[in-house]
């Protein structure tokens, strides 16, 4: 996992409260188990008419916005299925950070696995950033996550909570196994000693 540290980019606002898993990645996207390649999925109709052709008025298909690191989201972000494809197409399109009120548990965790930073916000420091936000490729919002900072493209800046653990796993680029290959020595060792005291397994 890539490691969390410094992050600036463009914000892209999506005021929606209580957008879904199925809305981040439709159903039809979940055959694959590779974490790659579903970027091009992310929100899918909602980026695309009927027709298959690109929708204009969606947010990230605007010329600003196509190239956004941050999503500052509405309420309940993330709730429905606990598919791990929803991070998996954040992060493959090339979002790294999304802010909102409030995030479903499940995808809450599911992002910090996956090297997403999950920020929960009061409502008003979101309408601040979905104001900073709507000012398209001017909209260079920056985190500083050893700080636990926002910082707008106005210079003002908002702290926020994360968890000592996951605020570490981040910073370090641990997921799960990374954090067992931490003990690979004592792992290798213990499995030597087994292998001697009981050859038969």
């Amino acid at each position: 996992m890539e490691p969390f540290k410094h992050l600036a980019g463009v914000a892209a606002p999506l005021p929606m409260i209580n957008v879904d898993t199925d809305m981040i990645i439709p159903k039809q996207f979940l055959k694959t188990v590779k974490r790659t390649g579903l970027g091009t999925a992310l929100f899918h109709e909602l980026r695309t008419k009927p027709d298959g052709s690109e929708n204009p008025d969606f947010v990230l298909n605007k010329p600003a916005y196509k190239t956004a690191k941050i999503l500052i989201a509405g309420a309940n972000f993330g709730c429905g299925s606990s598919r791990e494809h929803a991070p998996w197409a954040l992060l493959d399109f090339g979002i790294r950070c999304v802010i909102a009120p409030s995030f479903a548990d499940i995808f809450h965790n599911n992002c910090f696995k996956n090297g997403i930073l999950p920020i929960a916000l009061p409502q008003g420091e979101i309408d601040k950033l979905l104001d900073d936000a709507g000012r398209g490729a001017n909209a260079i919002v920056s985190i500083d996550l050893e700080k636990q900072e926002i910082c707008g493209p106005d210079g003002g800046c908002i702290a926020f909570d994360v968890d000592p653990f996951r605020k570490q796993c981040l910073l370090n680029g641990w997921d799960d196994i990374g954090l067992t290959l931490r003990h690979e020595g004592k792992i290798s060792a213990f499995e030597a000693v087994r292998k001697q005291q009981m050859p038969w397994l």
